[in-house]
């Protein structure tokens, strides 16, 4: 097993990256009330149990959050709760993709880019059922465990995404709704070079719900950006690339034969 141990971005805000996603640990070192973002493709619960006993030691989090429910941010979201028996919280439009009554639409290949984006209808589309664990995140986007932050509905790459915003300091937690890797490609996924991009194109089916969410994340002018896929941004790199981005979504993010819909 790899070695398993968080990387710090700010004080209270760490990731660990499951391969090819990220999750995020919000709380400082030893803290008794941290939250886990996101849970990373299946068979990764040992190692993300490990990250955390690294940073927090027995102390099991008040919640799990979700920012969408595919496999590689839920792979190991049920193994996590029955380890730790805590409730996990998503948007309620993602609620039917995690209990098992609705599958989400499978990869298209045609988006182009890369060796993922071919591989993507082999992807999973059915998720684990979560029914035990799972509730609604509130629709004022407010969770009694993280009094700070604010949810953010951000469709598009899936129909209930979500986004977290910490507004003190600016610091988001996009999920999938932009990255900063070019996901569609295995090399760039693996050299990680940092770039703001789109969603991930070969799972992302309501392009113009897409650009509205990158334009509505880039208008809160973020300092600090951790997303799904690819290393964290931050400063004015970050506000430059993800105003362009939000002002030629169309041209940077949208596939070429999928335009004329948009």
């Amino acid at each position: 097993m790899e070695h398993a141990e968080t990387e710090q971005v700010l004080e209270d805000v760490a990731f660990y990256r499951t391969l090819i996603v990220n999750v995020i640990f919000i709380g400082k070192e030893q803290a008794d009330d941290w939250v886990l973002v996101d849970c990373g493709i299946s068979h990764y619960s040992r190692r993300i149990i490990e990250a955390a006993e690294k940073r927090y030691g027995s102390r099991p989090p008040k919640a799990i959050v979700l920012t969408h429910g595919h496999f590689d941010h839920v792979g190991s979201a049920k193994k996590l709760a029955d380890h730790w028996n805590v409730p996990i919280f998503i948007h309620p439009m993602e609620m039917d993709y995690v209990t098992n009554q609705r599958d989400y639409p499978v990869g298209d290949a045609t988006v182009g880019g890369g060796l993922f984006a071919l591989m993507s209808p082999f992807f999973p589309t059915h998720q684990p059922d979560l029914s035990r664990y799972i509730h609604a995140i509130p629709s004022d986007g407010k969770l009694p465990f993280l009094p700070d932050w604010q949810v953010i509905h951000t469709p598009g790459h899936t129909p209930g995404h979500a986004a977290l915003y910490r507004p003190r300091d600016g610091t988001l937690l996009a999920g999938d709704a932009f990255i900063t890797v070019k996901q569609e490609s295995s090399m760039a996924v693996f050299i990680q070079h940092q770039h703001v991009h789109g969603p991930p194109a070969y799972f992302t089916h309501n392009w113009e719900e897409a650009e509205k969410s990158v334009q509505q994340l880039a208008a809160l002018g973020p300092v600090t950006a951790i997303t799904g896929h690819g290393l964290p941004m931050s400063g004015e790199t970050l506000k430059r690339q993800l105003n362009e981005l939000a002002s030629n979504f169309r041209e940077l993010a949208v596939p070429k034969h999928k335009r004329k819909l948009h």
